[in-house]
């Protein structure tokens, strides 16, 4: 009989754990608190429950061992490695300390270990409740907010001022289970992600990646390339201090994920978890970039035994890339088969589809998807994970209330969400003075067959330097609302505007140029949508 493994997650994060448990020969259960989670039908068998029944799981858990065995159990890319931990000793299986996976899953518990070692770590307070108005916290400003019990960036926020503060604490309490705030003082510096394996005490590294953090106040991962670019001696110190914060928390076997800082006073912790990265981390680019499965190595140490056939067998590099919307309903997605065309391209996950629902992200589960590719060399891997991520466009439905209210907010404010371009004032200033068409329904004339749609050229823009969020240039952005418009736009110059004569002709001016600016191709899309429907339908 196979022996089996049991595995907390059925999700995408989950996959790669499912499919080498199965090719190792194990017979896999999975637990989900969805049934339609994508990698369910991955498992040899599965079972409805909440992740967080740590007593329902050990039920599971023990009906299993008593109808055939159970070997182990593991999870990858959640944040319920305490459940692991807890039915683990229950049952009699390999695993840390219950208490270990709560110092690496619960935030306070984990500075005040670093803090007892002796640990680059920074200053931190918890609060319970949004503070009154007399409050100053000990160690100033700027400072980061997070609830102390959640991962995926959820309700994480940097305050610079103290105006930010009790906002950022009340969005925070709404992703914490235990309504428990920290504060922790703001660590400036280069970030890194780190995985680990640990078998009996010794720590292995599998894997040092750069994270591409954007958009203060939060912290939205754009992506990670993996291996990192630090020299050697840097990533050596940095990797040293992970290691000791391993140890500090009492992880002894499993393993161990690791966001680091790289700042003026040297390394120091964000946050260790007791569990193999998500973010397409173990599961992906350091498979991609060294040829070798370290989950297989996690599963082996989920089963009592020692981690072997992990030696690195290339030195390639893996790049992941996010790809992001503004608000709004998705209307449709294009350039799909395009981005999984592209030469060095290994996988695009892509998690909206029409009729989603999608925002500007303020943490790392609201991205809309992801392109990761793999190559000999890094500038190789990078432009294609890029490309990729600029290939997929995602229209929204026009006219909608949220898209409407982001596009007519203030540009002029470099605060959150950011616009797609960063224009200078004196660029801002020509586009206030750009002329805008004003039409009389009865002027134009026509069926949404016959229309036709022309710009008027804002040169300032058209010839500038400027590149979105996404990295697409003014043209690039052009030719992508071309493309999902179906209207080829031409240019008009402005003061060709008097002449106009064709009434099914429609001009579009300023207000289409402040769409791009604000929205990218998206808020162009959707000007040109709005404007069509409004007098052509």
């Amino acid at each position: 009989m196979r022996e089996r493994l049991l595995i907390l997650g059925a999700g995408v994060m989950q996959g790669p754990a499912i499919r080498i448990a199965k090719a190792l020969g194990l017979e896999t259960v999975a637990v989900d608190a969805d049934p339609h989670a994508p990698c369910v039908s991955l498992a040899d068998r599965f079972e409805q429950i909440d992740l967080k029944d740590k007593e329902g799981i050990a039920a599971l858990g023990m009906a299993l061992k008593a109808r055939g065995g159970l070997s182990g159990i593991m999870t990858a890319g959640t944040d319920f490695s305490a459940t692991v931990a807890w039915v683990a000793a229950q049952l009699g299986l390999p695993g840390i300390p219950y208490e270990a996976a709560l110092n690496a899953s619960d935030k306070e518990r984990m500075r005040r270990c670093f803090e007892a070692a002796g640990l680059p770590s920074p200053a931190f307070m918890v609060v319970e409740a949004v503070p009154d108005s007399s409050f100053s916290p000990p160690f100033g400003y700027p400072l980061v907010v997070k609830p102390v019990d959640n991962m995926g960036a959820r309700g994480c926020c940097k305050v610079d001022r103290p105006e930010m503060l009790n906002p950022a604490v009340a969005d925070a309490l709404r992703f914490s289970r235990t309504n428990r705030v920290i504060l922790e003082a703001y660590m400036e510096g280069p970030e890194f992600s780190v995985d680990a394996l640990v078998y009996q005490g010794d720590i292995r590294i599998y894997g040092l990646a750069d994270r591409h953090i954007f958009f203060p106040p939060y912290f939205i991962e754009m992506g990670h390339t993996m291996p990192t670019t630090l020299k050697a001696g840097a990533a050596e110190g940095l990797l040293g201090v992970f290691k000791a914060g391993v140890r500090a928390l009492g992880i002894t076997n499993g393993a161990a994920k690791g966001d680091m800082k790289l700042t003026s006073q040297g390394p120091m912790i964000g946050e260790i978890a007791a569990r193999l990265s998500g973010g397409y981390m173990s599961g992906w680019t350091y498979p991609y970039s060294s040829g070798v499965e370290v989950t297989q190595g996690a599963i082996q140490i989920a089963l009592g035994r020692h981690p072997k056939g992990l030696e690195p067998i290339r030195q390639w590099t893996s790049a992941e890339r996010a790809f992001i919307s503004i608000p709004g309903t998705v209307r449709s997605v294009q350039g799909i088969a395009a981005a999984k065309a592209l030469t060095h391209m290994r996988e695009l996950f892509l998690k909206i589809e029409p009729g989603t629902r999608v925002r500007f992200p303020e943490n790392n589960v609201s991205k809309c998807g992801n392109s990761i590719s793999a190559a000999p060399t890094r500038e190789a891997a990078v432009n294609a994970a890029e490309q990729a991520a600029r290939l997929v466009l995602i229209r929204l439905k026009a006219p909608d209330r949220e898209t409407g209210e982001f596009l007519a907010s203030d540009t002029k404010d470099q605060g959150f969400p950011p616009g797609a371009f960063k224009v200078s004032p004196s660029l801002r200033s020509l586009l206030e003075a750009f002329p805008e068409p004003e039409y009389e329904p009865a002027k134009i004339r026509g069926s949404l067959e016959t229309a036709r749609v022309v710009l008027l050229r804002f040169q300032p823009l058209i010839e500038s330097d400027l590149r979105d969020y996404m990295g697409r240039t003014v043209e690039e952005s052009l030719e992508a609302v071309r493309t999902i418009t179906g209207f080829s736009l031409p240019l008009w110059e402005a003061d060709a505007l008097d002449p106009i004569q064709d009434p099914g002709t429609l001009v579009l001016g300023r207000r289409f140029w402040a769409a791009l600016i604000r929205g990218g191709y998206q808020g162009a899309v959707y000007m040109v949508d709005t404007s069509v429907l409004l007098h052509f339908c």
